[in-house]
C-alpha cells in the first residue's frame, strides 16, 4: 500500500473538507434533488439532473478523501531531528515540509514550502514534493545550487535558507 505524504495542516483541511462534503454539501444536495423530484416528471428535468450529477461528484470526492486520508503519512517537521538549529545553521536540509528561500540567476528570491499533492499551490508558495522544483531542493543545504530542467528550460537556483516551521 502507497503512502500519502501530507503536512499537519494538509490533513486538518483534507479532514475539514470531509466533514463539510458530509454534513453540508451532501444533505443540501439531498434536498435539491428532493425538490426537484416533487416538480413531477424527472425525465426532462434539468434541475434533477443537475442534482444527481452534484450528487455523483460529492460522493466521488468523498472517497477520494477517504482514500487518502486512509493511506496518509503525516510528516510534521518541526518534530524532525535539527530542526532546533540555529537558523543560519547551514546543516539544515530541505525536507518535505521544510520552507526554502531560493535566489535565480536573475537574482529574483522565491519561497517555497514543499508540501504533499494535494496541498499544493503555487500563489502561495506551497509546492508539491513531485514538482521538479522540489525534488532537485529536496536533499539540499543552503550554499548549495540547483540546477532544475523545466518543460521550457533549464533554470538555476541557489539556496539561502531553509525553515523547519
Amino acid at each position: 500500500m502507497k503512502n500519502y505524504l501530507m503536512t499537519p495542516q494538509g490533513k486538518k483541511q483534507l479532514e475539514e473538507e470531509l466533514r463539510r462534503l458530509k454534513e453540508v454539501d451532501r444533505l443540501k444536495i439531498i434536498q435539491d434533488i428532493e425538490e426537484a423530484r416533487a416538480h413531477g416528471d424527472i425525465s426532462e428535468n434539468s434541475e434533477y439532473e443537475d442534482a444527481k450529477e452534484r450528487q455523483a461528484m460529492c460522493e466521488g470526492r468523498i472517497q477520494d478523501i477517504e482514500a487518502k486520508l486512509s493511506m496518509v503519512q503525516v510528516i510534521d517537521v518541526t518534530t524532525l531531528p535539527g530542526q532546533e538549529l540555529d537558523p543560519d545553521d547551514e546543516e539544515k536540509v530541505v525536507v518535505f515540509g521544510a520552507t526554502v528561500l531560493v535566489e535565480d540567476e536573475d537574482e529574483k528570491t522565491f519561497t517555497y514550502k514543499i508540501v504533499g499533492i494535494d496541498e499544493s499551490d503555487v500563489s502561495k508558495g506551497q509546492i508539491s514534493y513531485q514538482t521538479p522544483v522540489a525534488k532537485a531542493l529536496l536533499g539540499k543545504s543552503p550554499g548549495d545550487e540547483v540546477e532544475v530542467v523545466l518543460p521550457s528550460r533549464r533554470k538555476s537556483f541557489e539556496i539561502i535558507e531553509v525553515h523547519y516551521k
